[in-house]
């Protein structure tokens, strides 16, 4: 196990189910510290989590009193972590689909660039759904266009390591990025605060139910999601187009 004092492993919840408990330990067996951020959970698998924190002090737990979303749970334990003094931290889902093994070598990475925007790239097997694979494309071309080609592999991947300063600045000044668009809007806007991405491959799991999984993914809400936030970032991502095209004219002139 490798520990950091200025990185954290941070990972948020909500009805994970038993698989919850597996997430954290495979976590914890490869990094210290970890924080868990419950977000509302009502079928209690933050229980038995409760219950490893008594025996280890890497092992951290907080709690929100309702359900606000991915990206307002992870708002809510980076703030927690900027004020006990980490700098960055590693995101990963809770339901056992992110690969604990890669943490130290994503670690290692933010170590070299700390700037830097650490981005998994997800490595699909044979369990992955074809109709979420192939949709995830679209996402992730509108992403290199909102970021006019800056490098993200993979906009919904939420397997990453997050320099928290840069993060927090531009959660707090805007309302969006609290639910399933946090993903690709984090990456799109970290991209434009200047944040460059380093793109690392990371197998991913889809795992059955009767293997633990649980997947709060629903098809129509979530796209419906994506699409107004990606309508969002054109908007927001014209002017800065504006500005290359006039400074590029500016040049050859």
């Amino acid at each position: 196990m490798m520990a950091d004092p200025t990185r954290l492993v941070l990972i948020p919840s909500y009805n994970s189910g038993r698989k919850l408990l597996d997430t954290v330990r495979e976590a914890r067996a490869a990094w210290s510290p970890v924080w868990v951020v419950i977000d509302g959970s009502t079928d209690g698998s933050d229980a038995p989590l409760r219950e490893a924190c008594a025996a280890d002090p890497g092992l951290h737990v907080l709690a929100l009193p309702r359900n606000g979303g991915k990206g307002a749970a992870v708002l809510h334990g980076l703030s927690a972590a900027q004020a006990a003094g980490f700098t960055h931290a590693l995101v990963m889902d809770a339901d056992g689909q992110h690969p604990a093994e890669r943490i130290p070598t994503f670690m290692a990475a933010s170590r070299n660039d700390p700037a830097a925007l650490i981005l998994g790239l997800p490595l699909f097997g044979g369990d992955a759904p074809t109709l979420r694979v192939r949709g995830r494309r679209i996402s992730n071309w509108w992403a290199n266009v909102e970021t006019l080609g800056a490098g993200i592999g993979d906009s919904l991947f939420g397997f990453r390591v997050y320099p928290i300063a840069p993060l927090l600045n531009v959660m707090q000044r805007q309302r969006w990025m609290r639910r399933f668009d946090f993903d690709p809007e984090a990456a799109v806007r970290l991209c434009w605060a200047g944040l460059r991405p380093v793109n690392l491959p990371a197998p991913v799991r889809y795992l059955k139910p009767e293997e633990g999984g649980v997947s709060h993914f629903r098809y129509g809400r979530d796209n419906v999601l994506l699409t107004f936030m990606h309508a969002r970032l054109v908007l927001a991502m014209l002017p800065r187009l504006v500005l290359r095209v006039w400074r590029g004219g500016a040049k050859t002139r």
